[in-house]
């Protein structure tokens, strides 16, 4: 029996974006279907307060946009998930996602790329659901403990530089395939870029894709 090569999807998201939890749950129905193998990279859009406030003008237009964009994520989640009222009650300022990127970094070390998906998603429903600060460490290492990760070890490396370098790594992967923007799902060295839409739609060009590169690679290899 032919041994079909697996396809490497390549994940780049930020923490705090609503679409990307929009795009997970459909990625992991995919990756049950297709000869899938999903890597993970973080992504962050801005990585300071200060850059959050000056990208929309101040921190509190910031929230009030970025909650418009969360009411446009909720029209197409699955389940009614995303906790926009509840956000915007908060009295802190809507997250930078830098944190979050070396905590999932840091869960990566621990458990691989399924390990980073699985804190990946309890970081993001801490954010979008239960409407916590994922910018701060406390939320962060309640999500590891969930996961079933070596919290303790999870706050270490998360301020260490072997994870700042990851995190920086993975910003270089994104300029050097020309990403901009999360969620990104990249194939072939980026040059493959799996459009968001609905879960049929990514299906279908998702085929194409594999079937693409099946044709391109002998059978028993890896396609990156």
């Amino acid at each position: 029996m032919m041994k079909y090569p697996v396809l490497t999807i390549n994940f780049f998201h930020d923490a705090v974006c609503g679409w990307c939890f929009v795009m997970s749950p459909k990625l992991r129905k995919l990756a049950a279907e297709f000869p899938i193998r999903v890597r993970h990279h973080t992504f962050v859009l801005q990585d300071t307060p200060a850059k959050l406030a000056a990208a929309f003008g101040s921190a509190e237009k910031a929230k009030s946009a970025i909650l418009g964009h969360w009411e446009r994520c909720a029209e197409h989640d699955e389940g009614g998930r995303i906790n926009v009222e509840g956000m915007r009650r908060q009295r802190f300022p809507y997250p930078t996602g830098l944190l979050s990127a070396k905590a999932c970094k840091a869960a990566e070390l621990q458990a691989a790329d399924a390990g980073h998906w699985d804190y990946f998603d309890a970081v993001q429903a801490a954010h979008l659901i239960e409407n916590r600060n994922i910018a701060d460490e406390t939320v962060l290492l309640d999500a590891a403990r969930a996961c079933g990760l070596d919290a303790g070890r999870l706050r270490k490396d998360i301020h260490s530089p072997e994870v700042a370098q990851l995190v920086s790594r993975d910003r270089q992967l994104a300029a050097s395939w020309r990403i901009s923007a999360v969620p990104t799902l990249a194939v072939s060295g980026g040059k493959w870029q799996l459009r968001h839409g609905s879960l049929s739609q990514m299906r279908a060009e998702l085929a194409l894709v594999v079937s693409d590169e099946q044709a391109r690679t002998p059978a028993g290899s890896d396609m990156q």
